[in-house]
């Protein structure tokens, strides 16, 4: 097993893609942190079935007190922090609209969540993975802000800031053997649903992939899974497309 011992918080896992991640670094071997603002007790089942330590947290990434104890909760328990998968973001439930009736507050929290969030969860782990002698934090971002994505310009911007914020971590904390990478999905098939306002700008569709199909959660476990292994010991500072080809960066 690829993560065996190894201690790896998931944000957002309750469900969806981090539910997903989850998973598979219990199936791996990994002693897990799960966070989420929702009730992770499903993961957390699905987990401690798979032969995991689990502890769940309630957790909202934006706020950093929070943050903060998710850190301390996850060494008093396991004694150190391997990796962080910064993986809570807002996307389900969002609604395509005309950028000029975007509402103030959904940009804020949007970015609240999404850039704020990974900043915040970052420094509250970067101590320990200091003290401990390195450690790796992996970013979820996305393919859309390639593409650019009509109706939902915060949650594209958003995105965009992780791949920024990503390699400003890389050059600060390589001295500190920290490696940070950005993972990229593409339109994936994971549950969570963005409706459209019927006035909200129509654009064509980024490109299909090259696989000739839709992408599941599933197709995403194996970066993590790698990125937060030793295999990936001398990457830092890189953003991983994993979109079956539908953007080739």
């Amino acid at each position: 097993m690829r993560l065996q011992d190894k201690v790896i918080i998931i944000t957002g896992a309750a469900h969806h893609i981090g539910q997903a991640y989850a998973l598979r670094c219990a199936q791996e071997g990994a002693k897990l942190v799960i966070c989420d603002i929702r009730d992770c007790g499903n993961t957390a089942e699905m987990c401690i079935e798979a032969g995991a330590e689990v502890l769940a947290l309630h957790t909202d990434v934006a706020n950093e007190e929070d943050t903060l104890e998710m850190a301390r909760k996850a060494v008093e328990r396991f004694g150190r922090i391997d990796c962080i998968v910064n993986n809570a973001g807002i996307y389900d439930g969002l609604t395509a609209r005309s950028m000029l009736e975007v509402d103030l507050d959904e940009w804020d929290r949007v970015m609240d969540v999404n850039v704020k969030g990974i900043f915040l969860c970052s420094r509250a782990v970067i101590p320990y993975m200091r003290e401990q002698g390195g450690g790796k934090i992996i970013n979820i971002g996305s393919s859309i802000w390639f593409f650019g994505g009509s109706g939902i310009p915060h949650y594209v911007a958003s995105k965009a800031a992780v791949t920024g914020l990503t390699r400003a971590l890389a050059r600060e904390l390589g001295a500190d053997n920290i490696k940070v990478n950005t993972i990229a999905p593409g339109g994936t098939n994971s549950g969570a649903v963005v409706t459209r306002d019927e006035r909200a700008p129509q654009t064509p569709p980024p490109s299909p992939n090259v696989l000739g199909r839709r992408e599941v959660s599933e197709d995403l476990t194996g970066t993590v899974v790698f990125l937060a292994s030793e295999d990936s010991d001398y990457i830092t500072g890189q953003m991983l497309t994993v979109n079956g080809g539908a953007a080739m960066y």
